[in-house]
C-alpha cells in the first residue's frame, strides 16, 4: 500500500509518514519544496492524506478532489471535520476524516487518541486504516463530523479560551509570573504549565480552532454566563448559594471525581518529586 501525504514535510505530516512506514507501507509526500506536487500524490497514492493548517485544508482538498478515484481513500488530519469532510465527499474516493488528539511532539501513537469520522467507506477499508493506528497503541473514537465539531468546541475551544483568558487576567493584574511561582503549590504550577505550554506554540493554530469552529460561540456563551453566575454568588457572600452551586457541579461529574483525584495526585507527586 502507498500512502501519500499532502503537507508531508510539516511536523504532523512527518509524524504520520513514520506511522505508515512502521506499518510496512510505502510513503510519498508533497510540500512546498518537494519534487512531487499535490497532484502527483493524489494521482499516485492508494491513500491520500491532507496534513496542512486548518485555514488551508478545504482549499487543498478541493485542489485535488477531482483527481481521486473510487478505489482510493481520502482523509485529513484537521482539528475540524464538517467542512473538510464535506469537501472530500466531492471526490469519488472513500472518505475518512481523522483528528489526532495530540501534537507533533508526541513520541509515538502509544496511549494517544485519534478521532475518526468515516463518511463514505467500506467497513474493510475503515478497519484496515484504523488497525494501522491501533497496532501502534492508539485508541480510536468514532464520531460524525458534526458530533466531532460540537465536542471539540468544548474540549479544545473552551479549554483554550479559558487558558488564554487566565493568561490575560494574570497579565492585567501586573503579577510577575516568576514571582507567583515562588509562592506556589504544585497544583498552581501545573495550571501555569498549561498556560505557558499554550503560549509557547503557534497562535495561528489556536486562533483557527477558536474562530473557525461554528460550535464555539455557543459554548463560550455558556462559559460567559457561568462566570457571571459564579461571580455574583462569590460577591454576594452567600455560603448556601455557593455550596449549592458546588454540589450541583460535583453531582454532574460524579463518575469522574475519583479518577480525576487519582490521576492528578500522580501528577502532583511527579512534580513534587522532580
Amino acid at each position: 500500500m502507498l500512502a501519500g501525504i499532502i503537507g508531508g514535510t510539516g511536523q504532523m505530516g512527518r509524524f504520520f509518514a513514520d506511522v505508515f512506514l512502521q506499518a510496512g507501507w510505502e510513503v510519498i509526500v508533497s510540500g512546498r519544496d518537494t519534487p512531487l506536487t499535490n497532484r502527483d500524490v493524489a494521482e499516485m497514492a492508494d491513500l491520500v492524506m491532507v496534513s496542512v493548517p486548518i485555514r488551508a485544508t478545504v482549499g487543498v482538498i478541493r485542489e485535488v478532489a477531482d483527481l481521486l478515484l473510487r478505489e482510493q481513500v481520502f482523509c485529513d488530519l484537521t482539528s475540524l471535520k464538517v467542512e473538510p469532510v464535506r469537501a472530500m465527499l466531492e471526490s469519488r474516493a472513500e472518505v475518512i476524516g481523522l483528528h489526532p488528539m495530540f501534537g507533533p511532539g508526541a513520541v509515538s501513537l502509544q496511549g494517544q487518541t485519534i478521532v475518526a469520522t468515516p463518511a463514505r467507506c467500506n467497513p474493510e477499508t475503515l478497519e484496515g486504516l484504523l488497525s494501522v493506528f491501533r497496532d501502534q497503541g492508539a485508541a480510536i473514537t468514532l464520531s460524525t463530523p458534526e458530533g466531532h465539531d460540537r465536542m471539540m468546541a468544548v474540549i479544545q475551544g473552551l479549554t483554550h479560551f479559558v487558558t488564554l483568558a487566565k493568561a490575560e487576567a494574570i497579565r492585567r493584574t501586573g503579577a510577575d509570573v516568576g514571582e507567583t511561582l515562588t509562592f506556589t503549590s504544585p497544583v498552581y504550577r501545573i495550571e501555569m504549565g498549561f498556560v505557558g505550554r499554550l503560549l509557547a506554540q503557534d497562535p495561528g493554530l489556536y486562533g483557527d480552532i477558536l474562530r473557525m469552529n461554528p460550535a464555539v460561540p455557543e459554548v463560550l456563551g455558556e462559559f460567559e454566563a457561568a462566570v457571571r453566575t459564579l461571580r455574583e454568588i462569590v460577591e454576594s457572600g452567600d455560603d448556601e448559594r455557593f455550596q449549592a452551586f458546588f454540589r450541583e457541579n460535583a453531582a454532574h461529574y460524579t463518575s469522574f471525581l475519583r479518577t480525576a483525584t487519582e490521576e492528578t495526585d500522580d501528577l502532583i507527586n511527579h512534580v513534587v518529586g522532580r
